[in-house]
């Protein structure tokens, strides 16, 4: 009777998903330009939109992320499309789990909502490298974001791959993509209108629509970024007062007859290690919403939900002359739904200003459950990285992790020195961050973000060990520095300006933790640890990872995010659908672990923590 019972409920649930699939409108319709404003079916259009990122959101969770944009009067979503994600290898392509972005689409879809698709190749988006695979720095000779041809050739594969998942999406076939943006914010960058037709072409080849194509800039860069034939988008933020209107009468300059969209309307900001938690003007954001829609303007909030740059996809900023400031893990981004999909006082506030400026009254927002938390669990057992290091690679000069094939994590930099004398040992260029160890005694570190590239070695008897172990932190998304963002030591070693070689290079991705010789036995240094809890029911929760200082945290064999103790960020957004019912399993990389520390989940998060907070307390 009970197994009936299973099946009739299974039954009915899997009729229940087809009927609702099934009464999504699938009809072909157009989407235009008319004058100042986009047309569907002929009639005016005004989009209003909200920005999330399939990666930055646990699968399970993308269809709750919707209904809160449909409770919050969104009409639309707007998604970058992540080219490392879904090309982690050169022609292998990855559409499965959470890199299903047509499964997204069509979710989006099915909840009401049409979609402004942003494939790049180069999105920003504070994501590591720009969305860019790390692959293709391999070629030294290879300049991305330009018309260098062996760069088309790799952008136009991976484009003609992407067109095969979501050009059938598109509103002209049914599907709910209704514009989809040529390259992003080139106009920033650059002024090279022969490159931005490249990219345009070969969208355009892919089978995307081409009278659904734009491109998006800041309004002063419109100029440089645009192309004639296409429509633009203008990207700013909103928090101070009056900045729509100053937007939008830079616009009319270049464009006076429109359309007029808000592509980009920054309605928060994103946070870097060692600075504060961003916490922006929400009066003033949405004052200046309200302006734009009761202009009959177009709008993207972005973000609408930030999500998390899960594992080792967080960016970094550079000013192009030495500075390095690389993004935290959390992309909460002081967006209307905050990191773990929960509206916030700016949801409200924003869904307020749409429901008067559009007559419509939005969908009851859903219930969220409350978060949980989770029981301390000391992390007992441990695995020195020095007892688990793989087979090296042998070469007379430094490699970067690129030149191995190494796209994220650590690398391990190992030579004898042939002198006893002490010195300045350099590090040219190191990305990004590094410990030093002579003989196994660490003796410093190195910072990127600090502007280091330099330390002082004591006296050491001749052949010395010296290893330099090196975090890739998360390469440059933004500016003139992406060209050369290899990981690891870029360049070569010096001591005393005499070039050190004859290196053992020991490759350190960590994508399999769970595989290393883990004992009681106490760990300090480099080391992992590992422990596990047990749950009688799941739920969202937020790991705290004050007793740590720097590395990585894995549950379940996920690695959910980075761990630093400059703050600000000091818990991981852990999803309930990546919690069991039963034991979860804990990792933690610490450089500078010792044993004994532990993890417990909170039941909210702590992302504007002091340096080196002390850790909270049930």
């Amino acid at each position: 009777m009970r197994f009936k019972l299973s099946l009739l409920l299974l039954l009915l649930c899997s009729l229940t998903m087809v009927h609702a699939q099934s009464t999504v409108d699938h009809t072909p319709h157009t989407f235009t330009v008319q004058g100042d404003h986009f047309a569907l079916d002929g009639k005016p259009f005004q989009v209003i939109s909200g920005e999330m990122h399939y990666p930055r959101i646990p699968r399970a969770d993308w269809r709750a992320r919707f209904k809160m944009a449909k409770a919050m009067g969104l009409n639309t979503i707007t998604a970058y499309v992540f080219w490392n994600e879904n090309e982690p290898k050169p022609g292998v392509f990855d559409f499965s789990g959470n890199n299903d972005v047509a499964e997204f689409i069509r979710e989006a879809q099915q909840e009401g909502l049409y979609v402004i698709l942003r494939p790049g190749p180069y999105v920003c988006a504070e994501w590591e490298w720009g969305g860019y695979p790390s692959w293709l720095l391999k070629d030294h000779s290879m300049v991305v974001r330009s018309s260098d041809p062996k760069f088309i050739a790799a952008s136009k594969e991976w484009i003609d791959r992407l067109g095969k998942e979501l050009a059938p999406l598109q509103i002209g076939n049914g599907g709910p993509i209704i514009l989809t943006q040529v390259e992003n914010e080139y106009g920033s960058y650059g002024s090279d209108h022969a490159y931005m037709e490249q990219i345009y072409k070969m969208l355009v080849d892919a089978g995307f629509t081409k009278s659904q194509l734009y491109t998006a800039d800041g309004p002063e860069q419109v100029p440089n970024g645009s192309l004639p034939e296409l429509p633009v988008g203008i990207n700013f933020g909103g928090a101070e007062a009056g900045a729509a209107q100053r937007a939008f009468t830079e616009l009319k300059k270049y464009r006076p007859n429109g359309p007029f969209i808000n592509s980009e309307y920054w309605a928060g900001w994103f946070d870097h290690w060692g600075s504060k938690h961003a916490h922006t003007n929400a009066a003033n954001e949405a004052a200046n919403l309200d302006w734009m829609l009761r202009q009959g303007y177009s709008v993207s909030i972005y973000m609408f939900h930030g999500g998390t740059s899960f594992g080792w996809m967080n960016g970094a900023n550079s000013d192009g002359h030495g500075s390095y400031e690389p993004d935290v893990t959390s992309y909460d981004y002081d967006s209307p739904l905050d990191e773990s999909g929960r509206p916030t006082a700016k949801y409200l506030a924003f869904r307020d200003v749409i429901a008067k400026a559009t007559g419509v009254t939005p969908p009851a927002i859903p219930d969220v459950p409350a978060a949980i938390t989770t029981p301390a669990v000391t992390l007992a057992e441990s695995a020195s990285l020095w007892d688990n290091l793989p087979a090296p690679i042998h070469s007379q000069n430094v490699l970067s992790m690129e030149d191995v094939d190494q796209a994220y994590g650590y690398i391990l930099y190992r030579t004898h020195l042939k002198k006893t004398a002490a010195g300045t040992l350099t590090l040219d260029e190191l990305h990004d961050y590094a410990v030093v160890y002579l003989d196994g005694k660490q003796v410093g570190t190195i910072d990127r973000r600090l502007k280091q590239n330099t330390l002082a070695l004591p006296a050491v008897k001749r052949n010395a060990r010296l290893d330099i172990l090196v975090e890739n932190t998360g390469r440059v998304n933004f500016g003139h520095a992406i060209t050369g963002e290899r990981a690891g030591i870029t360049k070569q070693v010096t001591l005393n300006g005499t070039v050190l070689s004859g290196w053992d290079i020991y490759p350190l991705p960590m994508t399999a933790v769970d595989k290393l010789s883990y004992s009681s036995k106490p760990c300090s240094g480099a080391c992992f640890y590992r422990g596990s809890f047990d749950l009688a029911g799941t739920g969202d929760t937020f790991l705290d990872t004050g007793e740590f200082t720097k590395g990585e945290l894995w549950l379940n064999g996920q690695a959910l995010g980075r761990i630093w103790n400059v703050g600000p960020q000091r818990t991981l957004y852990t999803p309930e659908s990546w919690l069991v019912k039963g034991k979860n399993e804990i990792v933690v990389f610490d450089l500078e672990g010792k044993p004994g520390h532990a993890v417990r989940g909170l039941d909210k998060s702590i992302l504007d923590a002091a340096n080196d907070a002390a850790p909270a307390k049930n």
